[in-house]
């Protein structure tokens, strides 16, 4: 969230007393003002010469009228504001509606700047910079120093975890951590491509702007290049012409890659390092290891998806080992060329000259080439003919290039320990670990593809497979998927695929299907599968434990987990769940599940991960991950925490360098956290303690939930008081909405538009509806309070509901609901909405929602009058196409309004900052 401010100066008298005295006290931080200022100038110049003083004006007057409602409960003041929405041209809406959204980016932008100043000013504090230490991990000078880390970082977790469980069981745990991201191609990123690409260029000129002196050229520079950047940024169409295909996808989440993570990632290992070892981090082996892994389903998610098929799973795989052996290829390049180490000081090992002398003998024009450029300079030249396997190796060359990443590990590591002999360790534990890190972290894949499909799709190919006659074109395609993950299994490896999840996996032959359908397709050839449930619904959710204790006893699994060091997998759904019987009693059943499938693993001797399908909004199991990891019930981390990305939270996570590392700092270091005896002793007696109350609030909670949604003719209330239908319009992503069931069934329609639907509404439901009334069944407001600060489930559930709260607006949510003519289903909304927010103030203290968070609050209250604003143009849009006779659409008066719609549902996107 970020903090408002004015699109430019304002000039009317009354405009800056009412906008001052709102942004007054807001502690908003004079860089961070400073930047939005000027962002928002240049933003009103691009407004004026673009649409005249008219359209300026006429966003001013908008903005006004919403901050004074804000300010003003009165109804006076909200409908002096709805009736400016109402009074624009549709011309003039759809003008309005996108400079809102165009400020809601730049203002992001200026939040995600000032978030990164702040980590590199603390960063510049770090303790370890100081110097003095002594030269081992766990010395007296390191000690000290990592225990004034921050608890969630992952140097001031290990200081913590080594005063409990000792310096050799901590290092042990550390050496086993494990954090997998998983991205995937859900449709929540409601900006295109070219925007993102956009604000990305404007995030590189406000750095050019910090760094230029005040009134110089450079800065005049910086500005008026800017200017032209939000320029382009209004003149480009918001929304997409048509859906993404997969591969666009694929190639989206490439860029993440490339102008982010593929180069974070060592630096993050380098960065925790430097903070355990001090001035011994780089001058000899580090003592974390490579712990990051990243997985993707874009490409590879079937489930639903009839775009995704077998030949684009092979096309992703074939695009993500094409940046990475690039990415490798530049990176060895880089590094080679530093190596100017003469042999006279630094003479090569014998394995090193016998690497050059390998390559020599393969290709002498290389060689000599080589030679003459790096004269007496044996490590350079061999780093740089490593480049050129690289390059063969993706040009498929197989003569000359790699056949497995180990080969390239293994070369590499030669490399390392010659340099560490001759004395060079700052070049061999710099550089070159850089190097050895990328390739455990990415191999020549780069992304783990996880192929994920339906259990009732497997299983009516097996009916046609058994049956032993003609199959259809889709069982073909089922086939023919298990064909893709043995060629990139051949080519690549088996961690470039063979994750194999199954949607709704309800029993154990669900799982053993997908190993016969592999037979079927390869017979003894057939890939190597790690096939992972993914348990779903409430039901399922219970019944998980029964079906792996059976599914283990399988002749193919037992062969696996054999292989793997008896490791299993096991992916929990939180938005399909939260929508089936509301997200309090979702939240209790996810963690008695995890607690039952962790207890059955321990007792069992297997090593469990539990793979968490959460999505960026609170709906979706959303909201910080760092405090969802620390109320995880015992052993069912580990130290490790696998959990799927999407959408909009790809890019906010992961986007930018400085956010990224902080970002997996902070996961990791609740992964390495969660399993230490004082976490697990708390959380399992506050679960015990507790039981009761659980107990009683899953109760209340699914009863008043069901009152709702299996209310008579809920489902089209649902699609008449919400912008449901009309998302399913947004060229999101290539995933279709819907699995197939029109709007009078709530069974089939995806969690991600159920949740976005609310959201845009702006009531949230999804997020919070049954708390209140779970909270009152148990009444006793001391017990609850005294809950909330023992409880980190419940802790970490209400101080979510808060923040989703916060970004509720009972009064525009008011409009929304009267749009479906059923006051006692609106009332009920409302009714819980009170009781909700009034369990959440008392237990969380304060007059107000967010009070012990107060820069969250200042964030979102700031930004809440403006995502009104456009939550108006889109109330007024959506109540003419609900008005409108019925007939064909998509011309005229209703292909306006619907634009209006889409062009409001992707700027209150921006302005929330979550979608599904």
């Amino acid at each position: 969230m970020t903090p408002a401010h004015s699109f430019s100066e304002p000039t009317n008298t009354e405009a800056i007393r009412v906008i001052g005295r709102f942004e007054a006290g807001r502690g908003i931080p004079d860089a961070m003002r400073s930047d939005v200022r000027m962002l928002g100038a240049l933003l009103g110049q691009v407004l004026r010469e673009a649409g005249g003083d008219g359209l300026f004006e006429d966003v001013e007057r908008l903005r006004l009228a919403t901050i004074q409602a804000y300010e003003d409960e009165s109804s006076d003041a909200f409908e002096r504001a709805a009736a400016i929405a109402e009074s624009f041209t549709i011309a003039r809406a759809d003008e309005v509606a996108r400079a809102f959204t165009c400020y809601f980016h730049l203002v992001n932008l200026a939040e995600e700047h000032q978030r990164v100043r702040v980590l590199r000013e603390r960063a510049g504090q770090s303790p370890s910079t100081s110097s003095g230490t002594q030269n081992q991990a766990g010395s007296p000078s390191t000690r000290s120093r990592t225990q004034a880390q921050a608890a969630d970082t992952v140097a001031g977790a290990y200081a913590q975890l080594r005063t409990e469980v000792g310096d050799a069981e901590a290092r042990r745990r550390l050496e086993g951590l494990r954090f997998h991201p998983v991205f995937t191609a859900h449709p929540t990123e409601a900006r295109r491509r070219a925007v993102s690409s956009s604000i990305r260029r404007l995030s590189e000129l406000l750095t050019q702007h910090d760094a230029a002196s005040a009134g110089g050229a450079e800065e005049h520079r910086a500005r008026r290049r800017m200017l032209e950047e939000i320029d382009t940024l209004w003149r480009t169409a918001p929304l997409r012409a048509q859906k993404p295909s997969p591969t666009d996808e694929v190639r989206t989440v490439m860029g993440v890659f490339d102008e982010t993570l593929f180069t974070t990632v060592p630096h993050v290992y380098r960065r925790i390092d430097d903070a355990l070892r001090g001035e011994e981090s780089g001058a000899s082996a580090p003592v974390v290891p490579a712990f990051v892994r990243i997985g993707s389903w874009v490409g590879g998610d079937r489930d639903g998806n009839p775009f995704v098929t077998a030949s684009v799973t092979r096309e992703a795989s074939q695009i993500a080992a094409d940046h990475v052996l690039r990415g490798l290829e530049r990176a060895l390049e880089r590094i080679g060329r530093t190596l100017t180490l003469a042999a006279d000081d630094t003479p090569p090992s014998a394995e090193v000259t016998a690497l050059w002398d390998r390559f020599a003998a393969a290709e002498p024009e290389l060689a000599a080439e080589l030679a003459t450029r790096s004269p007496d300079e044996p490590h350079r030249r061999v780093l740089l003919t490593l480049a050129r396997r690289v390059a063969a190796t993706r040009h498929g060359d197989g003569a000359q290039g790699y056949a497995r990443p180990e080969e390239l590990l293994a070369d590499l590591r030669a490399v390392q320990a010659s340099l560490a002999a001759a004395g060079a360790k700052r070049h061999a534990f710099g550089g070159v670990q850089h190097l050895i890190w990328q390739v455990e972290t990415y191999g020549f894949h780069l992304t783990e593809l996880e192929v994920r499909q339906h259990s009732q799709v497997h299983a009516k190919a097996l009916a046609e497979l058994d049956a032993g006659e003609a199959i259809s074109a889709q069982t073909e395609e089922v086939l023919e998927v298990f064909r893709a993950i043995a060629d990139i299994q051949r080519d690549r490896g088996l961690r470039a695929a063979g994750r194999y999840v199954v949607s709704f996996t309800q029993a154990a032959s669900d799982l053993a299907n997908v190993h016969r359908l592999a037979r079927y397709a390869l017979g003894d050839d057939a890939p190597v599968l790690d096939v992972v449930p993914l348990f779903e619904t409430f039901a399922d959710l219970q019944a998980a434990p029964g079906i792996l204790a059976e599914v283990v006893t399988f002749p193919q699994f037992r062969e696996r987990m054999a292989a793997t060091g008896n490791r299993l997998e096991v992916m929990l759904g939180y938005s399909d769940s939260s929508k089936d019987v509301g997200p309090v009693a979702a939240n209790l059943a996810l963690y008695e599940a995890q607690e039952k499938i962790a207890r059955w693993a321990q007792q069992s001797g297997i090593e469990l991960t539990l793979f968490h399908g959460r999505g960026g909004a609170l709906g979706r199991g959303g909201g910080p991950a760092n405090s969802a990891i620390l109320a995880q019930p015992p052993h069912s981390v580990d130290g490790r925490f696998k959990l799927t990305e999407q959408g909009e939270v790809i890019f906010a996570r992961y986007g930018e360098p400085a956010i990224a590392m902080r970002h997996i700092d902070q996961v990791a270091a609740a992964t390495l956290l969660a399993s230490s005896p004082s976490v697990e002793e708390r959380t399992s007696r506050a679960a015990e303690r507790y039981a009761e109350v659980a107990a009683t609030m899953d109760a209340a909670s699914r009863e008043r939930f069901f009152s709702l949604v299996k209310a008579e003719g809920f489902a089209s209330w649902f699609a008449t008081v919400t912008p449901m239908e009309e998302i399913g319009l947004l060229a999101l992503g290539s995933r279709p909405a819907r699995r197939g069931l029109s709007v009078e069934s709530l069974e089939d329609l995806r969690a991600i538009p159920w949740v976005f639907a609310w959201t845009q509404a702006r009531i949230n439901l999804a997020g919070w509806f049954g708390l209140g009334s779970a909270l009152d069944a148990v009444g006793d407001a001391d017990m609850l309070s005294e809950a909330y600060r023992e409880w980190p489930l419940l802790r970490t559930m209400i101080d979510n509901v808060a923040m989703s709260l916060a970004k509720t607006d009972e009064r525009i949510a008011r409009q929304y609901l009267a749009l479906g003519d059923r006051d006692d289903l609106a009332q009920l909304v409302l009714d819980e909405l009170a009781i909700t927010r009034r369990w959440v103030i008392r237990l969380t203290g304060g007059k107000g929602l967010l009070e012990n968070k107060p820069i969250l609050q200042r964030a979102v209250q700031l930004r809440s009058p403006y995502v009104d604003a456009l939550s108006l143009l889109q109330l007024r849009a959506l109540r003419a196409l609900r008005s409108a006779p019925e007939g064909p659409t998509g011309s005229g008066a209703d292909a306006e309004q619907q634009r209006l719609l889409l062009l409001s549902v992707s700027g209150v996107a921006a302005g929330l900052q979550n979608t599904g």
